[in-house]
């Protein structure tokens, strides 16, 4: 078997459906304010690379993940799930050619090649239909919450973080455009552009042009 990292630290979601993107916010979040020892911990913007992501997952000891998740609870209330809490089927899947992670992790299963043990940081969202838009404000209140909840569990895995310095920049995991300050910055108003998917989309379903 190929030699193993220690740890997998995995955002997944997409920014592109407001509170879907709450995992990538919180693992670059988790990346600004802390530097970890590399290469036992990898970092990464997982997005919607699906099953992309099962070679990263068998390859590693303990993964971490933040996602967004619907526990029925308030909004923005985090959850932790740890080992058999995480289901390995049934994610919800924003689009038919997007793999949910139960799925790699389901498969990673049948291989025989799971990591020992593993810890998903939830968010209830608030709303999964705003295309272009940003993170609700509950879900963002959450941010500081869950990347100290990841922190501590890094540190008892025996991987502590070091606080980054004032002043001090990150390896960013994603392109630049992508970050979420400038995400925000640039995108359109609701008046400006549809906030319900792709019109060019929307309008083939319709049988219109």
């Amino acid at each position: 078997m190929d030699e193993q990292r220690e740890v997998l630290v995995l955002g997944i979601g997409n920014i592109l459906w407001a509170d879907e993107g709450f995992g990538v916010r919180a693992v670059e979040a988790l990346n600004a304010a802390y530097a970890f020892p590399a290469p036992e911990v990898l970092l990464l913007d997982g997005g919607t690379l699906g099953l992309n992501l099962l070679e990263y997952v068998e390859a590693s000891r303990r993964v971490l993940v933040f996602d967004a998740v619907d526990f029925g609870l308030a909004p923005g209330t985090l959850k932790v799930l740890r080992d058999a809490e995480v289901p390995r089927w049934g994610a919800r899947k924003m689009s038919p050619h997007q793999n949910g992670f139960n799925d790699v992790l389901a498969l990673a299963q049948l291989h025989g090649r799971t990591p020992d043990t593993i810890v998903a940081i939830g968010v209830q969202p608030v709303t999964l239909d705003d295309f272009g838009g940003s993170l609700s404000d509950p879900v963002r209140a959450g941010l500081a919450q869950a990347v100290e909840l990841a922190a501590r569990q890094l540190a008892d895995w025996g991987f502590a973080g070091r606080l980054r310095r004032a002043g001090e920049s990150a390896e960013p995991l994603n392109a630049q455009s992508l970050a979420l300050t400038r995400y925000e910055g640039g995108r359109p108003s609701e008046d400006d552009a549809c906030r319900v998917g792709d019109p060019r989309l929307l309008a083939t379903a319709r049988g219109t042009h």
